[in-house]
């Protein structure tokens, strides 16, 4: 049994007494130190064998490379944003986190926004404390019967979907990662992101934020919506176009919003601020004193976990794994982690299934880390900090999404192959495959079945195409056209004049007006950017 009293932790934020007290009462010496620069955490790290933060301090390489004891870091909270995780994992440091913690209260604080939008609670009491009796201005609406949209069924998206449910609410949901089946015993009917869109009487969003997120509704899409719809999002802001939401509020079209996370924060003012339609909320979501006294003990548990020499629950980095099995597995876990990101970037709705093929020498190792590594490159694009190395398998089960694995020591026109697999509900399949160079180089070697050669990082674009004359070309010049330089370009096929697929490299993103217009090219089936 391990000498509790032998670990010292320094806690640099504020966190509830309680987590605190439950390292003490184990024998772990603790100190709180809050509101250290830099230079002082490098100075006294070296003393601690634990540290937990929550969003102010920033975990710096320096901080760590001074770390000559620690064993763990812990957020209380979810996101990590404020740790270097790469440099905790090469100095051998757990990273935990406490992705449950405030699930409650954010759900919770979704659905009060939403009473108070359709009742338009906030605005009466202030003009009834200003003196003013004024019934028939606030004229509201009732939830039962209409159509909750969610966007984003994690967690907190589902709990919200759980409680509409007992309001009467008819409940639909758009995430591309949960299987129809899944869907179906929380009772939402899984739809795609146009038909939330279209259908939503209320729209809430509950994504990480994320470069696939970042605006995800905007004018576009907010010309989409049905037409007096309200918008909530207690997710994160940046996730929601304000501007854009300024002008559909305006117009009429949005018939309000209740927001309780902005693109930049703090925010004391905002044109949002100014108008009657709209609730606001300084980032409350995980304010209550449940979520703060949860996340604090989440993260103490784990600690104590890791003193006692267990694994711990909620690990953010890659888990310990023998020495001689990293040797042979690590230079296919990037690789891994790349084919997951791109799948995720290309796939459409409705994923009922992952499988994961090993050709070659590859298939005779054990392949869980490189499995878990693949899985939380697919996820992570739209869960972000809620999935990591270790729980990537238990995300995607949550979700009803069925992963297998599938092994041959027969080689395919490759020493080692990684084939990612992703099914959907109708059978419909895409493909990725990957392999090392002699290098160690990552390359994408078949993109559904299309044989091609390209390195997977930076600016890509995948055009699925016909192959035949005046496509190469168009797509070429749009991109020139904005400036774009094309740094490389693959193109793969099975027959002369069937289908293709074209895979190009590029130095700079494309504009979302650019990828509509090469669509339009005739004989272009789509096309996907793919950031890496």
């Amino acid at each position: 049994m391990a000498d509790m009293n032998s670990f010292k932790v320094l806690v640099s934020d504020p966190i509830s007494d309680k987590g605190i007290e439950m390292l003490r009462n184990a024998g772990v010496q603790v100190e709180v130190r809050t509101k250290q620069p830099e230079d002082v955490l490098v100075s006294i790290i070296g003393d601690y064998d634990g540290l937990i933060v929550r969003s102010e301090t920033k975990v710096t390489r320096r901080i760590f490379e001074a770390a000559n004891k620690l064993k763990i870091v812990g957020r209380a909270g979810v996101g990590i944003d404020n740790i270097d995780v790469s440099a905790a994992t090469e100095k051998g440091v757990v990273v935990v986190n406490a992705p449950e913690g405030n699930t409650i209260a954010a759900t919770e604080h979704t659905i009060g926004l939403m009473l108070a939008l359709a009742r338009n609670i906030p605005q009466a009491d202030r003009l009834l404390r200003m003196g003013k009796w004024e019934r028939k201005r606030f004229m509201g609406v009732e939830l039962r019967n209409k159509v909750l949209g969610i966007i984003g069924l994690g967690k907190i998206g589902s709990e919200v979907a759980k409680r509409a449910r007992a309001l009467e609410m008819k409940v639909i949901g758009y995430d591309p990662y949960v299987s129809q089946e899944w869907t179906e015993r929380i009772g939402v009917k899984l739809v795609s992101f146009e038909e939330v869109l279209a259908e939503a009487d209320f729209l809430s969003v509950h994504l990480p934020l994320s470069p696939s997120t970042f605006h995800m509704i905007g004018e576009e899409q907010l010309a989409k919506t049905k037409p007096g719809v309200r918008i909530l999002n207690v997710a994160r802001g940046g996730i929601i176009d304000e501007e854009a939401l300024v002008k559909a509020l305006k117009s009429g079209h949005v018939a309000g919003a209740a927001i309780d996370v902005f693109e930049h924060e703090p925010a004391t003012d905002s044109p949002l601020f100014e108008m009657d339609s709209v609730v606001v909320t300084p980032h409350l979501g995980a304010s209550t004193e449940e979520a703060q006294v949860g996340v604090a003990i989440e993260v103490a548990e784990d600690f104590l976990r890791v003193f006692r020499g267990e694994p711990a629950k909620n690990p953010v980095n890659i888990p310990t794994v023998k020495p001689e099995l990293m040797a042979a597995i690590s230079p296919y876990l990037d690789l891994a982690e790349r084919l997951g990101r791109f799948m995720a970037q290309i796939v459409e709705d409705n994923i009922q299934a992952i499988e994961v093929r090993y050709n070659g020498e590859l298939a005779s190792l054990e392949t869980t880390p490189i499995t878990n590594t693949l899985l939380k490159g697919f996820l992570r694009p739209m869960l972000q900090d809620a999935v990591n190395y270790v729980n990537a398998p238990v995300v995607a089960k949550s979700r009803g999404l069925l992963v297998t694995e599938k092994k041959s020591v027969q080689m395919e026109d490759f020493a080692n192959l990684i084939t990612l697999v992703v099914k959907g509900k109708e059978g419909e399949e895409r493909s990725l495959a990957g392999t090392l160079l002699s290098n160690k180089e990552p390359r994408i070697v078949r993109i559904d079945g299309y044989s091609v050669d390209a390195v997977p990082q930076g600016h890509m674009l995948v055009v699925p195409h016909i192959d035949k004359p005046k496509i190469i070309g168009p797509v070429a010049n749009l991109i020139g056209a904005h400036d774009i330089n094309i740094a490389g370009m693959q193109v793969g096929r099975k027959t002369i004049g069937g289908r293709a697929v074209m895979l190009l490299s590029l130095d700079s993103p494309v504009p979302a007006a650019t990828l509509e217009e090469i669509k339009k090219i005739p004989g272009v089936f789509g096309v996907r950017y793919v950031y890496l």
